[in-house]
């Protein structure tokens, strides 16, 4: 049988967890949403052979961090303890697949994604860690360098403009690799639009 595709990433992880037969398990519902997220870890030259894996396990660690910070679209999030716990086993879960890839690099890029998104939250400036997703998947899907390791440190530091330069080695990451599209659809399903020019991003 034929690995899912990307686009049946979030449909996927609800079958999952539904098998999982774990506490989480009788609070996932079906997802309404796309997957834009693990389409766009999945386009990449990095991940293209295993795309659905690597949307899968976007999708998993984005859950979790949804469960944590925002609306989940999988799991009933009502009971704040379950949904915390729920969020740790998410980003357990998709860490896990990952590592089972081999990919140690993302391995980094995600955990740092993790505890730079707790960091910007306990700020209490939520909104910067969407264009910090936005540039760890394109890291992910057609690797990083030193320009995505600046912007980190820029956020990391709390730097003024951090947020723009994320936005712009994203972009820039995503040019070279000619996924702009996929990142695009992913700004956009996290509110987010780039402009033409991405040294405009404020």
């Amino acid at each position: 049988m034929s690995a899912p595709a990307p686009e049946q990433a979030l449909d996927t992880l609800v079958e999952t967890l539904r098998k999982d037969d774990s506490v989480i398990s009788p609070h996932v519902h079906d997802a309404q949403d796309s997957p834009a997220l693990g389409l766009l870890a999945a386009a990449g030259p990095r991940t293209a052979a295993t795309g659905s894996d690597y949307a899968l396990l976007v999708e998993s660690i984005r859950e979790g961090y949804l469960l944590h910070y925002g609306r989940p679209r999988v799991v009933d999030a009502s009971d704040r303890d379950l949904a915390l716990l729920a969020g740790d086993y998410l980003y357990a879960r998709g860490l896990e697949r990952l590592a089972a890839l081999r990919d140690l690099e993302a391995v980094r890029e995600l955990s740092d994604l993790i505890s730079l998104a707790a960091q910007v939250h306990a700020g209490g400036n939520g909104a910067g860690s969407e264009p910090l997703w936005l540039a760890t998947v394109v890291a992910v899907a057609a690797g990083g360098g030193e320009r995505h390791a600046g912007a980190k440190a820029a956020l990391r530091e709390e730097r003024p403009g951090a947020a723009r330069e994320l936005l712009d080695s994203a972009h820039s990451a995503a040019t070279s690799a000619g996924i702009v599209g996929a990142l695009t659809a992913a700004a956009d399903s996290v509110g987010l639009a780039l402009p033409a020019d991405p040294s405009g991003i404020g």
